[in-house]
């Protein structure tokens, strides 16, 4: 743009992943605001420049890593679900990940686009779909008279101050003058001399390469890159630390990416076939000591008043009540009380997913004697009575009375399965829930639907053929495996392979059906606002807060956002071979073993004791500006254009999870506390004063991801508008 004329208003957007195709989306849609007096340049910089995926979702990965969402439910435009969005694209231009693969299914016939709205994509296929969906709203911008829009292949590493405007630097050196900046980097990693701990292990690896080949991989994206044949080939051992989605994503990569092949099986459903460019062998590990729990099958989309519980026990108006019952002041006695985590919250999670479970076994029917059994130690509860100080280290300190009503209901039913009463009799007897409905299903959810009431064949779910058994059990959700009783890593390797056997047929009955995942689905994921509501913003104390996100964001992601059945189903195929390891149990521990040159993996649980070529860190990292691989938010640190954010207490306690401090619009704080509006950052950044970021953009929810992006784009049009400029 050149020559006289209106005025240009420059626009730099840093990062051109998912994020930014959203951004776009909203601009272009709303670009009619832009006066015949303006003119809008605006400038894309993306280091990997894949425009639109991003790096994490490149259409150029390899094929065998799964995005963790249906295809239903992926969306790349506001629709009218969200609220003030303005302007709508025409349905046919704001396609689901659904549609888009239909449309691309009947141009090309290739079997990765020929996708149900149930069925789990690859990720590569979602990268593609956002990279052409960038690509038509960049040139639905361009356009516009009076717009220029264009994406730079390029890595920003600073934002300085240049007189009225700001002004981008890239890590050629070139720079950019920009009006606004909105930051959307998505996931980094961080760089391993920059922690003691991982800069312990790489110079370990590198010491040692030469002598023994000991490598270490501190992040493991882009797979083909980050893990070459000549470090996790044939004849190495690779331990992979983590066994969530990150870890998975790994080990598929470096089996049937490698050429073996899962084909069908009998017995067991799948059976890996090697190719023989495999390593020698996989050895994963973690804290839990087992892989994320299956994902459900998702029954909730087939009816829109189904798409998520709504809390009973766990809700807004609780939490609000225990704050002003129970909470503490944070620093400066300003803001909303803080609370404990495990103290005042965790047991209302817990009674909420007893609910869940018991309701979804039972039928809602139940759902209200359920409910009024509880409410009187619910209301207690919430009012910092009793409950609240017995037994405070026990979750499930709430559920007695729901305990007891399940009993009640429980004999009844075996009473009459077991011909000790005639369904009539229990029936005039019993008031406030029906028997018959109660049976019908319980015997729908245990043994399938349209089944006897006086079935007595084994559960096709694995699930306890008694009206009394399928109890809710806190422990057992968290964790399902009794690390004591498994001495070797054959016993464990044995009770892993069970317990996924089980884990996949629950998966399968579905989010509705299954008490177990319905109970998980159900809190962990519908009511995670809720969740958010507590945690955001200081609402924990800072030492609760800090354990929440060392142990709880974890119980979440194995609870409620692992991996597709059909996923798991190739993990168990790959353990059940032998090929993927997991006897190290629960507490495996990884150290430089100087005698042989290589990293030893420890498993206190099992006995389990082994020696690892290749270490390969097969977790998220965490946004943590000090040991980022990127220098531009130490840059900005260091130049006090952002801070971090801080949690502390009126007592003095304080922590800093590693976030940015942002005002409620996404604006950071400089380090003098003054608001810098021409900064907008969305996205992992804000993690720590906020919770819950990682999520692809879901249609017909008003999903939060649009609403952060409509609050910058308000903002945008506010700052355009006024022309702001400087402080």
């Amino acid at each position: 743009m050149s020559g006289s004329g209106p005025e240009v208003h420059r626009l730099v957007i840093v990062g051109g992943g998912p994020r930014a195709t959203y951004a776009l989306e909203r601009l272009s849609a709303d670009i009619g605001r832009l006066g015949p007096d303006r003119r809008l340049d605006v400038r894309i910089f993306e280091r990997s420049g894949e425009f639109g995926s991003g790096e994490a979702h490149s259409p150029s990965q390899p094929t065998t890593s799964y995005l963790n969402r249906i295809s239903g439910q992926v969306a790349f435009a506001a629709d009218e679900s969200v609220k003030d969005a303005g302007p709508l694209r025409p349905a046919e231009q704001r396609p689901t990940l659904h549609e888009w693969c239909r449309r691309r299914f009947a141009e090309t016939s290739h079997r990765d686009f020929d996708l149900g709205p149930q069925d789990w994509p690859r990720r590569y296929v979602h990268g593609m779909a956002l990279q052409d969906m960038f690509g038509a709203y960049l040139r639905d911008l361009n356009a516009r008279p009076g717009v220029e829009a264009l994406p730079h292949h390029a890595a920003v590493v600073d934002i300085e101050h240049d007189g009225p405007r700001l002004s981008v630097r890239t890590a050629d050196g070139e720079r950019f003058p920009a009006d606004q900046v909105l930051l959307v980097t998505g996931h980094t990693h961080h760089e391993p001399r920059r922690s003691a701990r991982t800069r312990s292990l790489a110079d370990f690896a590198d010491r040692r390469r030469e002598r023994t080949g000991c490598s270490y991989v501190p992040y493991v994206y882009p797979l083909d890159k980050a893990l070459p044949p000549a470090a996790t080939g044939p004849g190495r051992v690779v331990g992979i630390a983590g066994m969530g989605l990150t870890a998975i994503d790994a080990v598929l990569h470096l089996t049937e990416g490698r050429g073996g092949v899962f084909v069908p099986d009998a017995e067991h459903g799948l059976r890996y076939r090697p190719s023989g460019a495999e390593p020698a062998k996989l050895l994963a590990f973690s804290g839990a000591g087992l892989f994320t729990f299956a994902r459900p099958d998702n029954r909730k989309e087939a009816d829109p008043a189904l798409l998520e519980h709504r809390g009973v026990f766990l809700t807004v108006g609780a939490v609000d009540r225990l704050r002003a019952a129970v909470g503490t002041p944070g620093a400066g006695g300003e803001g909303a009380k803080q609370l404990d985590f495990e103290r005042d919250v965790l047991p209302l999670v817990v009674l909420e997913m007893a609910h869940v479970h018991y309701a979804t076994l039972f039928g809602q029917q139940v759902a209200g004697i359920l409910h009024d059994r509880s409410a009187g130690i619910h209301r207690a509860f919430l009012a910092g009575g009793p409950p609240h100080h017995e037994r405070p280290d026990d979750p499930a300190r709430l559920l007695g009375p729901l305990e007891d009503a399940v009993d009640e209901i429980a004999a009844v039913l075996d009473g009459v399965l077991d011909d000790r009463e005639p369904l009539a009799e229990a029936e005039a007897r019993t008031t406030g829930w029906s028997v018959e409905a109660a049976l019908l299903r319980w015997t729908g959810v245990v043994f399938g639907t349209g089944a006897p009431v006086r079935a007595m064949a084994p559960s096709p779910w694995r699930l306890e053929g008694r009206a009394g058994g399928n109890r809710f059990s806190w422990e057992r959700t968290i964790a399902p495996l009794d690390a004591a009783g498994f001495r070797t890593p054959e016993a464990y390797r044995d009770a892993v392979l069970d317990f996924m056997d089980r884990d996949q047929l629950w998966a399968l009955q579905g989010n509705l059906d299954n008490p177990h995942k319905a109970a998980a689905d159900g809190v962990w994921r519908d009511l995670r606002p809720v969740i958010s509501y507590v945690v955001d913003g200081g609402g924990l104390a800072p030492g609760s807060h800090r354990t929440f996100l060392a142990r709880y964001v974890r119980v979440h992601n194995r609870l409620a956002n692992g991996a597709a059945p059909e996923v798991m189903a190739r993990i168990q195929a790959l353990v059940r071979h032998g090929l993927l390891d997991v006897g190290a149990g629960p507490g495996a521990m990884v150290t430089p073993d100087t005698d042989t040159g290589r990293f030893r993996v420890d498993g206190p649980a099992t006995g389990a004791s082994w020696p690892v070529d290749t270490l390969v860190d097969a977790r998220v990292h965490p946004f943590a500006p000090a040991q980022d691989s990127s220098p531009l938010f130490r840059n900005l640190l260091a130049a006090g254009t952002v801070r971090l954010w801080r949690n502390a207490s009126a007592a003095g306690d304080t922590f800093e999870p590693g976030g940015l401090d942002l005002t409620d619009r996404f604006h950071p704080l400089r380090d003098d506390g003054t608001v810098e509006e021409r900064v907008t950052v969305l996205g992992p950044p804000a993690e720590g004063r906020r919770s819950f970021l990682l999520s692809a953009l879901r249609p017909d929810s008003d999903h939060y991801v649009m609403r952060e992006s409509l609050t910058w784009l308000h903002d945008f049009w506010r700052l355009l508008e006024e022309g702001t400029r400087g402080y």
